[in-house]
Protein backbone atom coordinates (compact mmCIF):
# COMPACT_ATOMS: atom_id res chain seq x y z
CA UNK A 1 0.00 0.00 0.00
CA UNK A 2 0.70 3.63 -1.12
CA UNK A 3 0.68 5.72 1.76
CA UNK A 4 -1.30 9.16 1.04
CA UNK A 5 -1.63 12.42 2.89
CA UNK A 6 -4.87 13.33 3.52
CA UNK A 7 -5.29 17.09 3.81
CA UNK A 8 -8.58 18.89 4.49
CA UNK A 9 -9.83 22.44 4.99
CA UNK A 10 -12.57 22.48 8.22
CA UNK A 11 -14.99 25.06 7.97
CA UNK A 12 -17.17 24.26 5.15
CA UNK A 13 -15.46 21.01 4.26
CA UNK A 14 -14.22 18.39 7.03
CA UNK A 15 -16.86 20.38 9.45
CA UNK A 16 -20.58 20.16 9.62
CA UNK A 17 -22.69 22.95 9.70
CA UNK A 18 -22.76 23.31 13.01
CA UNK A 19 -19.12 23.48 13.05
CA UNK A 20 -18.11 20.12 14.24
CA UNK A 21 -16.78 16.86 13.33
CA UNK A 22 -19.45 14.33 12.17
CA UNK A 23 -19.33 11.03 13.37
CA UNK A 24 -18.67 8.84 10.32
CA UNK A 25 -15.59 11.90 9.81
CA UNK A 26 -14.11 10.68 13.12
CA UNK A 27 -14.27 6.91 12.10
CA UNK A 28 -13.17 7.11 8.50
CA UNK A 29 -9.48 9.41 9.16
CA UNK A 30 -9.03 6.90 12.19
CA UNK A 31 -9.23 3.45 10.46
CA UNK A 32 -7.44 5.48 7.10
CA UNK A 33 -4.25 6.14 9.67
CA UNK A 34 -4.87 2.53 11.05
CA UNK A 35 -3.80 1.65 7.71
CA UNK A 36 -0.56 4.07 7.83
CA UNK A 37 -2.03 7.02 5.75
CA UNK A 38 -1.25 10.32 7.42
CA UNK A 39 -4.00 13.29 7.92
CA UNK A 40 -2.98 16.88 8.43
CA UNK A 41 -6.20 19.77 8.86
CA UNK A 42 -5.61 23.08 6.97
CA UNK A 43 -7.12 25.96 7.86
CA UNK A 44 -7.50 29.43 8.42
CA UNK A 45 -8.18 29.20 12.48
CA UNK A 46 -5.35 29.60 15.10
CA UNK A 47 -3.69 26.89 15.89
CA UNK A 48 -5.60 26.82 19.59
CA UNK A 49 -8.47 26.67 17.68
CA UNK A 50 -7.67 23.95 15.35
CA UNK A 51 -5.93 21.28 18.21
CA UNK A 52 -9.34 20.64 19.57
CA UNK A 53 -10.18 18.89 16.57
CA UNK A 54 -7.31 17.11 16.30
CA UNK A 55 -7.80 15.84 19.92
CA UNK A 56 -11.68 14.74 19.25
CA UNK A 57 -9.85 12.68 16.26
CA UNK A 58 -7.37 11.45 18.09
CA UNK A 59 -5.02 10.52 15.64
CA UNK A 60 -1.32 11.89 14.94
CA UNK A 61 -2.48 14.97 12.47
CA UNK A 62 0.03 17.97 11.57
CA UNK A 63 -1.81 21.01 11.59
CA UNK A 64 -1.51 23.93 9.14
CA UNK A 65 -3.30 26.67 10.91
CA UNK A 66 -3.92 30.66 10.08
CA UNK A 67 -3.64 29.98 6.27
CA UNK A 68 0.05 28.38 6.47
CA UNK A 69 1.46 30.93 8.72
CA UNK A 70 2.12 27.94 10.94
CA UNK A 71 2.65 24.47 10.91
CA UNK A 72 2.96 21.99 13.76
CA UNK A 73 3.23 18.60 14.10
CA UNK A 74 1.40 15.70 15.33
CA UNK A 75 2.52 16.27 19.32
CA UNK A 76 2.21 19.86 19.01
CA UNK A 77 5.61 21.40 18.06
CA UNK A 78 6.06 24.31 16.00
CA UNK A 79 7.34 23.21 12.88
CA UNK A 80 7.17 26.59 10.78
CA UNK A 81 6.44 30.04 11.17
CA UNK A 82 5.94 33.58 9.20
CA UNK A 83 5.39 35.97 10.27
CA UNK A 84 3.80 39.92 8.72
CA UNK A 85 6.43 42.11 8.66
CA UNK A 86 6.26 44.81 11.37
CA UNK A 87 5.90 47.58 8.98
CA UNK A 88 3.23 45.71 6.70
CA UNK A 89 1.23 44.57 9.99
CA UNK A 90 1.16 48.56 11.01
CA UNK A 91 0.10 49.86 7.22
CA UNK A 92 -2.68 47.25 7.41
CA UNK A 93 -3.68 48.06 11.10
CA UNK A 94 -3.44 51.91 10.44
CA UNK A 95 -6.09 51.52 6.66
CA UNK A 96 -8.88 53.41 7.00
CA UNK A 97 -11.99 51.60 7.22
CA UNK A 98 -16.32 51.61 8.41
CA UNK A 99 -16.43 51.21 12.24
CA UNK A 100 -18.78 47.67 11.48
CA UNK A 101 -15.51 46.29 9.41
CA UNK A 102 -13.63 44.35 12.61
CA UNK A 103 -9.91 44.65 12.61
CA UNK A 104 -7.98 40.86 14.11
CA UNK A 105 -4.84 40.09 14.10
CA UNK A 106 -3.97 36.67 14.85
CA UNK A 107 -0.56 36.17 16.66
CA UNK A 108 1.12 33.09 17.88
CA UNK A 109 -0.65 33.56 21.29
CA UNK A 110 -4.20 34.23 20.30
CA UNK A 111 -6.22 36.25 18.72
CA UNK A 112 -6.72 40.07 18.75
CA UNK A 113 -9.56 42.58 17.67
CA UNK A 114 -10.26 45.99 17.60
CA UNK A 115 -13.70 45.98 19.61
CA UNK A 116 -16.25 43.47 21.10
CA UNK A 117 -17.58 41.23 18.37
CA UNK A 118 -19.79 38.52 20.41
CA UNK A 119 -21.20 37.28 17.44
CA UNK A 120 -18.06 35.87 15.77
CA UNK A 121 -17.45 33.52 18.90
CA UNK A 122 -20.49 31.39 17.29
CA UNK A 123 -18.13 29.96 14.90
CA UNK A 124 -15.40 28.78 17.52
CA UNK A 125 -18.38 27.57 20.25
CA UNK A 126 -17.43 24.04 20.10
CA UNK A 127 -13.37 24.73 20.51
CA UNK A 128 -13.86 27.43 23.23
CA UNK A 129 -11.10 30.04 21.83
CA UNK A 130 -11.69 33.55 22.15
CA UNK A 131 -10.45 37.43 21.45
CA UNK A 132 -9.01 39.84 23.59
CA UNK A 133 -9.90 43.67 22.54
CA UNK A 134 -7.02 45.63 22.38
CA UNK A 135 -7.46 49.14 20.67
CA UNK A 136 -5.60 49.40 17.15
CA UNK A 137 -2.90 51.98 18.46
CA UNK A 138 -1.98 48.99 21.08
CA UNK A 139 -2.11 46.17 18.78
CA UNK A 140 1.63 44.29 19.06
CA UNK A 141 2.87 44.58 15.34
CA UNK A 142 5.46 42.13 16.21
CA UNK A 143 4.67 38.06 15.46
CA UNK A 144 1.51 38.71 13.45
CA UNK A 145 0.53 35.35 10.89
CA UNK A 146 -2.26 37.03 10.04
CA UNK A 147 -4.14 40.65 9.76
CA UNK A 148 -8.13 39.46 9.06
CA UNK A 149 -10.52 41.80 8.44
CA UNK A 150 -14.50 41.14 8.74
CA UNK A 151 -17.32 42.60 7.46
CA UNK A 152 -19.06 44.09 4.49
CA UNK A 153 -18.10 42.53 1.35
CA UNK A 154 -18.15 45.85 -0.58
CA UNK A 155 -15.57 47.74 2.09
CA UNK A 156 -13.30 44.24 2.09
CA UNK A 157 -12.34 44.62 -1.70
CA UNK A 158 -11.62 48.24 -0.94
CA UNK A 159 -9.48 47.54 1.93
CA UNK A 160 -8.19 44.57 -0.27
CA UNK A 161 -7.06 47.11 -3.16
CA UNK A 162 -5.13 49.59 -0.34
CA UNK A 163 -3.44 46.82 0.66
CA UNK A 164 -2.78 45.58 -2.43
CA UNK A 165 -1.29 49.46 -3.10
CA UNK A 166 0.59 49.80 0.23
CA UNK A 167 2.58 46.18 -0.32
CA UNK A 168 1.80 44.43 -3.23
CA UNK A 169 3.42 41.39 -3.25
CA UNK A 170 4.75 41.31 0.23
CA UNK A 171 1.41 40.38 1.08
CA UNK A 172 -0.64 37.56 0.47
CA UNK A 173 -4.38 38.01 0.25
CA UNK A 174 -7.25 36.25 -0.12
CA UNK A 175 -10.58 35.31 1.19
CA UNK A 176 -12.23 32.53 3.71
CA UNK A 177 -15.37 33.58 3.31
CA UNK A 178 -17.10 36.19 1.26
CA UNK A 179 -17.04 38.76 4.09
CA UNK A 180 -13.33 37.55 5.85
CA UNK A 181 -10.21 38.75 3.95
CA UNK A 182 -7.57 37.63 5.42
CA UNK A 183 -3.54 38.97 4.81
CA UNK A 184 -0.70 37.08 5.25
CA UNK A 185 2.95 37.52 4.56
CA UNK A 186 4.19 36.93 0.80
CA UNK A 187 4.76 33.51 0.06
CA UNK A 188 2.38 32.63 2.92
CA UNK A 189 -0.67 29.61 2.16
CA UNK A 190 -1.62 26.31 2.29
CA UNK A 191 -0.03 25.41 -0.63
CA UNK A 192 3.44 26.31 0.71
CA UNK A 193 2.50 24.77 3.72
CA UNK A 194 1.62 21.61 2.56
CA UNK A 195 4.36 21.45 0.41
CA UNK A 196 7.20 21.67 3.02
CA UNK A 197 4.90 18.95 4.98
CA UNK A 198 5.15 16.61 2.08
CA UNK A 199 8.72 17.10 1.67
CA UNK A 200 9.60 16.20 5.40
CA UNK A 201 7.03 13.08 4.67
CA UNK A 202 8.97 11.88 1.85
CA UNK A 203 5.95 11.71 -0.07
CA UNK A 204 4.89 13.73 -3.79
CA UNK A 205 2.49 16.03 -4.31
CA UNK A 206 0.75 13.14 -6.57
CA UNK A 207 0.42 11.01 -2.86
CA UNK A 208 -1.90 13.63 -1.64
CA UNK A 209 -5.23 14.08 -1.35
CA UNK A 210 -6.96 17.81 -0.78
CA UNK A 211 -10.19 18.61 0.22
CA UNK A 212 -11.35 22.42 0.08
CA UNK A 213 -14.40 24.82 -0.52
CA UNK A 214 -12.96 28.64 -0.37
CA UNK A 215 -10.64 30.94 -2.42
CA UNK A 216 -8.00 30.05 0.33
CA UNK A 217 -7.74 26.49 -0.36
CA UNK A 218 -6.85 27.43 -4.10
CA UNK A 219 -3.02 26.87 -3.86
CA UNK A 220 -3.87 23.66 -1.29
CA UNK A 221 -5.96 22.08 -4.26
CA UNK A 222 -3.74 22.99 -7.16
CA UNK A 223 -0.47 20.96 -5.59
CA UNK A 224 -2.51 18.01 -4.61
CA UNK A 225 -2.81 15.10 -7.29
CA UNK A 226 -6.55 14.09 -6.27
CA UNK A 227 -8.09 17.73 -5.52
CA UNK A 228 -11.60 17.66 -4.30
CA UNK A 229 -13.90 20.43 -4.20
CA UNK A 230 -17.29 20.89 -2.37
CA UNK A 231 -20.57 21.33 -3.73
CA UNK A 232 -21.08 24.04 -1.27
CA UNK A 233 -17.87 25.40 -2.87
CA UNK A 234 -17.27 29.45 -3.77
CA UNK A 235 -17.69 29.42 -7.21
CA UNK A 236 -15.06 31.09 -8.27
CA UNK A 237 -12.91 27.77 -7.11
CA UNK A 238 -14.31 25.50 -9.40
CA UNK A 239 -12.71 27.86 -12.34
CA UNK A 240 -9.33 27.89 -10.21
CA UNK A 241 -8.76 24.21 -9.93
CA UNK A 242 -8.84 22.66 -13.27
CA UNK A 243 -9.73 18.75 -13.01
CA UNK A 244 -10.88 18.55 -9.62
CA UNK A 245 -13.50 16.31 -8.65
CA UNK A 246 -16.81 17.85 -7.33
CA UNK A 247 -18.07 16.20 -4.34
CA UNK A 248 -21.29 16.58 -1.75
CA UNK A 249 -21.82 18.84 0.39
CA UNK A 250 -20.00 19.64 3.74
CA UNK A 251 -23.45 19.28 6.00
CA UNK A 252 -23.73 15.76 4.77
CA UNK A 253 -20.13 14.24 5.57
CA UNK A 254 -19.19 14.50 1.82
CA UNK A 255 -15.54 13.90 3.29
CA UNK A 256 -15.83 10.74 4.84
CA UNK A 257 -18.41 9.47 2.19
CA UNK A 258 -15.69 10.26 -0.60
CA UNK A 259 -12.95 8.82 1.60
CA UNK A 260 -14.96 5.78 2.25
CA UNK A 261 -15.27 5.11 -1.24
CA UNK A 262 -11.80 5.93 -2.58
CA UNK A 263 -10.43 3.40 0.37
CA UNK A 264 -13.05 0.65 0.14
CA UNK A 265 -13.72 1.24 3.77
Amino acid sequence: MTPRLIVSDLDGTLLGSDHTLHKSTVEVLRALVKQGHHVALASGRHYHDMKVFRDQLDIPAHLISTNGAYVHDPKGTLLAATHVDPEHAQTLINLPRPPQVRLNLYRESGWHIDAEAPHLLSLHASTGFGYDVVPPDQMDINGVGKVLYLGDPEALKQLEEQAHKAHGDALHITYSTIDSLEIMAGGVNKGVALASLLERLELTAAECIAFGDNLNDTEMLVLAGEAQVMANAHLDLFDRIKGAERIGHHGEAAVAEWLKKRFGL
